[in-house]
């Protein structure tokens, strides 16, 4: 006895909400780490992400290519899958926000450091040929910035 095509696509897109669900409570979890500050804590699930995100695209190729098996399903479900991508896509803004958040914090850090070691060297710094103190931007600096680190 086969599957009406209704119940077997209500079954797919179950099994989409289970994933997208899975997948936006762990990013959720990741955005929170790094919104407090955590980013240690952002690893601990990084595995199963990664693997939970390239299921993910493959199954959104799938349903973008072949969408007749989801719209065979009722709209209750169709509507269920919606809002659990609705959440996802919320999720992942999130976490692009704390991420921009992290990078700011560390770049400002790395600055600063950087800005903390070419004083000091410059403070330290023997006289030169001159008789003068060598000038701040030609003291060698150890570090290297780049705008976009």
């Amino acid at each position: 006895m086969s599957d009406k095509p209704g119940m077997a696509a209500a079954r797919r897109i179950d099994e989409l909400i289970v994933l997208t669900e899975r997948l936006t409570a762990l990013i959720a979890e990741q955005a929170q780490a790094f919104e407090a500050g955590r980013p240690q804590d952002a690893a601990k699930h990084l595995d199963e992400i990664s693997l939970l995100a390239n299921v993910y695209r493959k199954e959104a190729q799938d349903v973008r290519e072949r969408p007749d098996p989801i719209a065979a399903a009722p709209r209750k479900e169709r509507l269920r899958l919606i809002r659990a991508t609705e959440a996802f896509d919320a999720v992942i803004a999130r976490q692009g926000r704390a991420l921009n958040a992290a990078k700011t914090v560390t770049e400002g850090l790395v600055h600063a450091i950087a800005e903390e070691i070419a004083n000091q060297r410059t403070s330290n710094a023997a006289y030169g040929p001159s008789g003068s103190k060598p000038r701040k931007s030609d003291a060698a600096t150890a570090v290297t910035l780049n705008r976009r680190a």
